[in-house]
């Protein structure tokens, strides 16, 4: 069979697949990434059925997939936001690196792999998966909770920090000098600020001239412009996720609203890819040796991930339900961390396989925390029963008492003219929007 033809056969399977695992995830109420993972787990490298024909196309489209999900997530934000964020998140920042890389540097030396493994696994425990983070708010329906821009302050920080991280893990790896590694550092900080700077300063005039009334021109300037910034990014060891984040925040009003809508069906679709592409690299025979461990480091890392978001969401003044919903959606891993384990395999091979089974232990278990773990601490341990409004210090009613519950009194009355209670209003998708009105 031709090239051409075997490749349009395998991509036809797979996005008519991915349709029907997503309908089937949307009847019973759950996000379809499991399932995408573990198709392309079945039929990647040593499964039941390898596709080969169209292994480069899908990856270069899951690395579009991941540059649409940050770029789509950056479209949601203005950059004074951002900015306003880094200053109040950045103590959170400090916690998350604590709680969730060090327990991936302890795991390395206990295991004998040396310091330089122990910096590489510990970014791998590190860096939460933007990319299944972006994918999951979308299918929960919580882009506009009051967790959100806490959960976006902890992902861009640990995503700026990349900056920091992979010059240095680079240099590590590779056993050049402290000069040459500072050199590689100052060139990923200066474009970082570079385009922080333009975007804060020059984000009208960026989105003006983005600006267009003609949709498929602004589709592909927009789309254009992400994917070259995204490039360049990655070309100064600096993540493309990075970069399209802060092209989608450069855009603002119209422009941002116009393009969000456009690109919304392009980000679905490359999206689905990219987590099909992550379980298609995956050989199921690696993981069996180091599933245990794998195991071990999944739950601890989970753990304190959730106490990071639930610590970020309290110092922003988020309700209870809305910490305990921060913390479940930060447990995903992904992408970035099988880049990190993919640098690091050649000191120390081991490395791949177990940040392969950790990965995906995460990346399905990410949405399920997502998900439950709200719900699951109202039922450990339920919010404190709230005191009965009282009556305010205002004229009172006839046969009403300083200080009489509102309740009590309203049931009191035969009058026609009694107060009604106000309906109780439920929160949006199961309660997932609801404001978070708790107090400790």
């Amino acid at each position: 069979m031709h090239d051409t033809t075997a490749m349009l056969i395998e991509l036809g399977a797979i996005i008519l697949g991915l349709g029907v695992l997503g309908r089937l995830a949307g009847r019973v109420g759950f996000s379809p990434i499991p399932l995408y993972l573990l198709a392309g787990l079945a039929f990647g490298h040593g499964g039941i059925l390898p596709l080969r024909a169209s292994e480069e196309f899908i990856a270069t489209g899951a690395e579009i997939g991941v540059i649409l999900l940050l770029l789509l997530l950056g479209l949601e934000y203005s950059a004074s936001e951002l900015v306003d964020n880094l200053k109040t998140q950045y103590p959170s920042g400090a916690v998350d690196f604590v709680l969730n890389a060090v327990p991936g540097a302890v795991a390395a030396l206990i295991l004998g792999w040396g310091p330089v493994a122990a910096v590489a696994l510990a970014g791998v425990t590190w860096i939460s998966s933007s990319g299944v983070i972006a994918k999951v708010l979308g299918d929960l329906g919580r882009l506009g909770n009051r967790e959100t821009p806490v959960i976006l302050g902890v992902l861009v920080i640990e995503d700026l920090a990349m900056a920091l991280y992979l010059p240095i893990l680079t240099a590590l790896l590779a056993g050049v000098s402290l000069a040459g590694g500072a050199l590689t550092l100052l060139i990923s900080l200066g474009t970082v600020g570079a385009v922080l700077y333009l975007a804060l300063r020059h984000g009208r005039l960026i989105s003006r001239a983005v600006s267009s009334d003609n949709a498929e021109m602004l589709l592909l300037v927009v789309l254009g412009l992400a994917l070259l910034v995204a490039g360049i990014a990655q070309e100064l060891q600096v993540s493309a996720a990075v970069g399209a984040f802060l092209v989608g925040i450069a855009l603002s009003g119209e422009v941002a609203e116009g393009a969000s809508t456009l690109l919304m069906p392009l980000r679905d679709l490359f999206a689905a890819v990219f987590f099909v592409f992550f379980g298609l690299s995956t050989d199921p025979a690696d993981i069996p040796p180091v599933l245990l461990p794998a195991l071990a480091l999944a739950v601890v890392t989970a753990l304190t991930k959730i106490a990071t978001g639930w610590y970020a969401a309290h110092r922003a003044g988020v309700g209870r339900a809305g910490r305990w919903r921060a913390g479940g959606t930060l447990v995903a891993r992904g992408e970035f961390s099988i880049v990190i384990a993919g640098l690091a395999v050649g000191v120390e091979p081991r490395i791949g396989p177990l940040a392969t089974a950790y990965v995906l232990i995460l990346v399905v278990l990410g949405p399920l925390t997502a998900r439950f773990t709200e719900p699951l601490a109202r039922r450990v341990a339920p919010a404190a029963p709230r005191t009965p409004s009282v009556i305010p210090s205002r004229p009172l009613p006839e046969g009403a008492r300083e200080g009489r519950p509102v309740e009590e009194f309203i049931r009191s009355q035969d009058r026609r003219e009694r107060l009604p209670v106000p309906p109780v209003r439920e929160g949006a998708a199961g309660g997932d929007r609801r404001e978070d009105r708790e107090h400790d």
